[in-house]
This record gives C-alpha cells, sequence and structure tokens, in this order.
C-alpha cells in the first residue's frame, strides 16, 4: 500500500504541490518592492509593512499568542498589544510538522527553504494582502486556508501569495498558520478537564484568526461583512468544520471547498484512541499526561507520526457539535453560500507509478471499487480513448470517492432551501510532462491564486494563464456576491433536477449532470477524502 510519507519520498515534484509544506521546488516571482513603508493600525499595535508591485504586504502578523509550555493543547489566546511600531516583514513561523523526507532533523539548513519562517509553536501567525489602508474600500476578504490534511501545510507556501488576486480583482487576500498534528488535535480531556478542547485547538485557532479578520480588516481596506473562507483539500476540511462551529458564526459570510469536502468529522472514541497511542509511543503513563507539555516540540511531532495517529477535529458536542454535512447540511450556516468542487483524476496524487497499462489499472481499481470493474472500465474507457491507463484510474477513484462525497455535500446544501450551492469539476490537465498526471489534486490552486508558475506542474503554458482567468474570476465573483457566475461565464445554482456544474478547461462552461452515466455505474461511496 501507498503511505503518504512514501509517496512524499518517490514523487518529490508532486509532493511539492499546493497541499504539501515545501515551498523549495515552486518558482517564485521575483517582486518589485517599492520604497514605501505602508503602517497598519491594528488593535494590538501598529504594524509596518512593504509594498510589492502596489500591494501592501504584511507577513508574520501575530493573531494569537505563542502556544507552548504551559499553553500547549490549550485554546488560543489574543496577543499581547505593542508599543510602537513592529515590522511584518517577515514571514511568521509555520506549525512545527514533520520534513517532506519524513525526518524530524529541525536543524537543517534548508528548513527554511521548506518552511519559510521556519517552524515553532509561535505559529498563529497570518499575510494579508491588500490594494489599500485606510481608505474606506470595504473589498471583499478571502481567507485562504492551506491543506495537508490536519498534519501539515502552510499559508507562507508560495502559491498562496495573494498579491496577483489583490492587484487584478481589487480584494484583500489572507493567509493564515494554525496548529497542526498532535499539537493541534489530541484529544486529552478524557484525563482532565482544562484539556477538554485540546483535540480541537487546530480549529479554534482559525476561528481566532478570523475574529482577528473582522476586528481588523477595515484597517487594510477589508469589509468584515463580505469574508469568503475558502481552502484545497485539508484546507476544505477544514472549511467545512467551521461550518458547523458556533464560535464561527458570523465571521464568514461564505464557503469554498475545493477537493476537500468533508460530509464527517472524527470520532471522540478515535480521537481518545490517537493520544493513548501516542502516550504509548512515549512510554508515558496516563497519569502523567501532563508532561506532555515539557519537551520541545520534535518529540511530540515525531511520536505523533510514529504512532500512527489520525489527528484531526472531531464532534465533541461544544467545539464542534455535529458532523458537517452528515445527515444534512447545518442550519446553523445556512444563510451561507457554498461553492465546492473537484479535480478530474484527483486521486492521480496517490499513485507511484504512471506506466501501467489498462489490465493493471483494472486490476488494481477491484481492491478500492469492489464491484464489476471490468464494466466500469470499459465503459471509462469508451469514454475517454486517449487517456492513459494511470489517467483513467486517476479519475474513475476520484469520481468514486472525493467527487461523489462533493456532490453529496452540494445536494445537501441544495436541499436545505436557503443559500445556494454550486458545483464545478476542473477538467484541464497540468501540462507537466505532457499531462501525465491529469488533472491532479492541487492543479487549482495555484490557477485560483493567478501563480500557475509558482508550481512546476502548471508552469510554462499558456493554457494555465487562461485556465487560471477563468477560476480566479469565478472565485473572486464567489467571494464579491456570493454567487460565482461572470458575465462572461454565467454558472446557475445547482439544482436537483438539472445538477449543473462549471466544468474548467482551456474553454469553460455549464454541463447539466455530466457524466451521469458514468458515475451510475458506480458503487456507493462510503465518503469523505481525510
Amino acid at each position: 500500500m501507498t503511505t503518504r510519507r512514501t509517496f512524499l519520498k518517490q514523487n518529490s515534484i508532486l509532493a511539492a504541490g499546493a497541499w504539501a509544506a515545501g515551498a523549495a521546488p515552486f518558482v517564485i516571482a521575483e517582486t518589485r518592492s517599492e520604497p514605501t513603508s505602508p503602517i497598519a493600525e491594528t488593535i494590538h499595535g501598529k504594524l509596518r509593512g512593504r509594498t510589492e508591485n502596489r500591494i501592501h504586504v504584511f507577513r508574520g502578523i501575530h493573531y494569537g499568542a505563542d502556544t507552548s509550555g504551559k499553553h500547549r493543547f490549550m485554546p488560543p489566546q489574543k496577543p499581547a498589544p505593542w508599543q510602537g511600531t513592529r515590522d511584518a516583514l517577515a514571514w511568521g513561523a509555520c506549525a512545527p510538522q514533520p520534513l517532506p523526507s519524513g525526518n524530524f532533523d529541525y536543524t537543517r539548513a534548508d528548513l527554511w527553504a521548506y518552511f519559510p519562517g521556519g517552524q515553532s509553536e509561535d505559529c498563529l501567525v497570518l499575510n494579508v494582502w491588500t490594494p489599500g489602508l485606510k481608505d474606506g474600500g470595504k473589498r471583499a476578504v478571502m481567507f485562504a486556508i492551506h491543506g495537508g490534511g490536519f498534519n501539515s501545510g502552510t499559508g507562507n507556501n508560495a502559491v498562496f501569495n495573494g498579491g496577483n488576486l489583490a492587484r487584478r480583482y481589487n480584494v484583500v487576500v489572507v493567509s493564515v498558520n494554525h496548529r497542526l498534528g498532535a499539537l493541534g488535535f489530541l484529544q486529552l480531556g478524557q484525563f482532565a478537564p482544562e484539556f477538554a478542547h485540546s483535540g480541537n485547538v487546530g480549529m479554534m485557532d482559525l476561528v481566532a484568526a478570523l475574529q482577528w479578520v473582522r476586528e481588523n480588516i477595515e484597517t487594510f481596506g477589508g469589509d468584515p461583512n463580505r469574508v469568503l473562507i475558502f481552502g484545497q483539500s485539508g484546507g476544505g476540511g477544514k472549511a467545512c468544520n467551521l461550518m458547523v462551529m458556533p464560535s464561527a458564526k458570523g465571521l464568514f459570510q461564505r464557503a469554498a471547498i475545493e477537493s476537500g469536502a468533508s460530509l464527517r468529522s472524527g470520532t471522540r472514541e478515535n480521537a481518545e484512541k490517537g493520544a493513548e497511542q501516542l502516550l504509548t509511543q512515549l512510554a508515558l503513563p496516563k497519569s502523567r499526561f501532563r508532561e506532555l507539555q515539557d519537551p520541545p516540540f520534535d518529540l511530540i511531532i515525531g511520536a505523533g507520526t510514529a504512532s500512527r495517529g489520525r489527528f484531526g477535529p472531531f464532534v465533541d458536542g461544544e467545539v464542534i457539535p455535529r458532523n458537517p454535512f452528515d445527515p444534512d447540511a447545518p442550519s446553523i450556516s445556512a444563510d451561507v453560500p457554498v461553492l465546492a468542487g473537484t479535480n478530474l483524476q484527483d486521486l492521480n496524487l496517490m499513485r507511484t507509478d504512471y506506466s501501467i497499462d489498462d489490465a493493471t489499472a483494472e486490476q488494481e481499481l477491484k481492491a478500492t471499487l469492489g464491484a464489476d470493474t471490468a464494466r466500469i472500465w470499459a465503459a471509462y474507457r469508451r469514454a475517454a480513448p486517449k487517456e492513459t491507463a494511470a489517467q483513467l484510474w486517476g479519475r474513475i477513484v476520484s469520481d468514486h470517492g472525493i467527487r461523489a462525497t462533493t456532490k453529496t455535500l452540494i445536494e445537501r446544501k441544495a436541499a436545505l432551501g436557503h443559500a445556494p450551492g454550486f458545483l464545478y469539476l476542473l477538467e484541464w490537465p497540468a501540462p507537466y510532462m505532457g499531462g501525465r498526471y491529469g488533472s491532479v489534486h492541487g492543479t487549482d490552486v495555484p490557477l485560483i491564486f493567478l501563480n500557475p508558475e509558482a508550481w512546476l506542474l502548471t508552469a510554462g503554458s499558456k493554457q494555465s494563464g487562461v485556465v487560471a482567468d477563468a477560476m480566479s474570476a469565478a472565485f473572486v465573483s464567489f467571494a464579491k456576491t456570493g454567487v460565482p457566475g461572470t458575465r462572461e461565464l454565467p454558472w446557475p445554482a445547482f439544482n436537483p433536477g438539472t445538477k449543473p456544474t462549471m466544468i474548467f478547461d482551456v474553454t469553460s462552461g455549464v454541463k447539466n449532470d455530466p457524466d451521469h452515466d458514468l458515475l451510475a455505474l458506480l458503487p456507493p461511496s462510503k465518503g469523505g477524502f481525510f
């Protein structure tokens, strides 16, 4: 079985994708700094930013206090106010997490190449790109949540550079870091009541960041009443969970989920089991669990990985009172429009061998589908005779899993009968190596951010600019109005009759219930991607 770590080792190009933590393999466009030093006054103190290509950029802004020591596993606290003007010129710290190579040597010289800003538990930071300050601009705010599941990733990644979006569309872009892995999702409440929320503090961090936006974004020319939360992969899963959190209600007005639909969150049983596994890995008795607040963070991250704990948010009845979209769409966010979609070969990310033939690919499908794979393969092959076996395999497993889950989410949103839902599919294949990966997991992120040159798979193609124009315009329209359709590219809301779906490609447009006959051949999905 291919594990995520094996994949990271064997596929360094894809591992550098938008879902991963590393930024070293990205092509980072040179920015031109102007001699101005913009000053923004937040409720905690003044910040000095930098103007880059006419956009004011503030990096490493603390929305929360240091989470190390006795603050480890505890809900986030507001940062202490400061006097004078603090520089916001450099990246803040990334959340502690394994390096892409899977080792835990945090003294490595190339650490900052993978994680701009380094790693620290003082990681409750965000970055802002804006065209104007204190100008009453009331701009839509695009709050980007990074992917990487719930264990890796950073908002400092080059693909999340918000300069191009802010400059072209006159919006404010925010990217964010928050606690991950065992430091963000280790449930210890079964041992002592003061740790009741430790298993969801990573999600509580995101709420704290949204509260910072609510309190400060007008200074940065943004509108606190037009905030879009959006994220790819794990970032989409986090957006789903935010939609059921009472503490997040009113802090955002639209939500977009890219290849990360989560119908269900974790369970208390599994969360508590993960804590016990980590304690066992460290040979630490339950009676001494408080000692987990003492050692360096790399010991906790390493033990969490070695114990094979599956750390992520879970339904605790309070912070996360229910599953995000199971059995139905949440009423607490009924007034929030939702945009969700997937990529055609999303799960090709998990492959290591792209040279397989049809017979081998069909055989591999049996482990996933447990159904009449010969009939399914034959039907898909007739529909896509030019796709490679690896591409077709990726398409089928994606249709069965992440695409089916995403469609279910939008169907349930539409059934709620309040704010609309919108469904899309990205079919355009990333051009790298002749497009052998297809439209793989992460292809959408550099396109939406107008940064196709920031990821090797989408760089160097005129087509990438065309698709980026269409996707970015739709996401910005959604941020501004709650409707992703534009004059150039109309996009009706999803309904159970015609099931309109936006197809993003070199030529984009809406299709009603695309691939209906193929999808009907697939067995029911078990749901979820995480």
